[in-house]
């Protein structure tokens, strides 16, 4: 990526979570855990594809969406955190100026598609339980494809189009960013010019998509409620608990980016700790919520595993 002959800077300083050495231990410890725990349990999830072609049952579209998010997951946990978990045992941390940009792209990619692609997967919940007669006609093949389509190129887009601005910034004087990875606000603070209209931008842009995924989510899972609520069967209090919990991992993967994007620029110390959440945290939150706490995939996982084990003893 090239940049403009007044961006003096080729690497920036990332003053990650804590001086502390001794905190440093701690969360290097804590956040490999969960990376490992995250990656795996995202592998995991992605073998729903091999569990669908193998049970009848699970040939249903939530799960091909399912599977594409245990992919964005795995991508969102690692644009940033083998470089944190690495820089823990590092005095001066650093990142190129490409590879700065390259982690901005990649978050929002990211991000973009993991927000629209949550959308898709309550707008299935939505026909499955409010028109369960059409579900098979409307959630074909196809429209799970489009879904994943749009999911992906409404995410690369919203990146690009901040990429586009950021890359040629004057960037001649202070290099140092509050946080473990290369944060668009943070990033774009450092230039030697007034930010004043790429920071309208920025929340314009990030803070539309941010809040109008957020609210389609909170509206379809709204109308899903009610009408579980309407119902008394055990069917209907399985579905109410599981949404509850789907529920709960959009308040978390949202509430951070909602925050950082329609806030002003000004930060407070607890802001990098907030970041933890929507690029490690939530993504080991996915695979329990919806694949590990779901008795169809964990039974098809066990009729999977005794079918091996039968294979193997014969």
């Amino acid at each position: 990526m090239a940049h403009t002959n007044e961006s003096m800077i080729s690497e920036f300083v990332l003053l990650g979570l804590s001086n502390s050495w001794e905190l440093q231990l701690f969360f290097f410890a804590i956040f490999s855990i969960v990376y490992v725990t995250s990656v795996l349990g995202n592998c995991l999830g992605i073998m729903i594809i091999v569990i669908v072609s193998s049970d009848s049952r699970l040939n249903s579209p939530m799960y091909f969406l399912l599977s594409n998010l245990s992919f964005i997951d795995i991508c969102q946990s690692s644009f940033a955190t083998p470089k944190m978990l690495v820089d823990f045992f590092v005095a001066h941390k650093t990142i190129s100026f490409e590879g700065c940009m390259a982690q901005i792209f990649l978050l929002h990619s990211f991000v973009g598609s993991e927000m629209m692609l949550l959308v898709a997967m309550a707008y299935d919940r939505f026909i499955a339980i409010c028109k369960p007669l059409h579900y098979s006609t409307i959630m074909n093949q196809t429209l799970c494809i489009i879904f994943v389509f749009i999911s992906w190129a409404v995410g690369i887009l919203h990146s690009v189009s901040h990429l586009t601005f950021i890359v040629d910034l004057p960037f001649c004087g202070p290099n140092e960013v509050d946080s473990f990875f290369c944060d668009l606000p943070l990033v774009i603070e450092l230039a030697c010019m007034d930010t004043y209209e790429m920071e309208i931008m920025t929340l314009t842009n990030s803070g539309l998509i941010s809040l109008s995924c957020f609210l389609a989510l909170i509206i379809s899972y709204t109308v899903i409620l009610i009408t579980v609520r309407h119902r008394s069967s055990s069917g209907s209090s399985k579905a109410l608990s599981t949404l509850t919990a789907h529920i709960t991992v959009v308040i978390l993967f949202f509430g951070p980016c909602i925050y950082f994007y329609m806030w002003p620029f000004s930060r407070l110390s607890l802001d990098k700790f907030l970041s933890v959440f929507y690029t490690v945290c939530t993504p080991l939150l996915n695979p329990i919520i919806y694949s590990l706490r779901n008795e169809d995939v964990k039974s098809a996982m066990r009729k999977l595993r005794n079918r091996h084990v039968s294979f193997w003893k014969n």
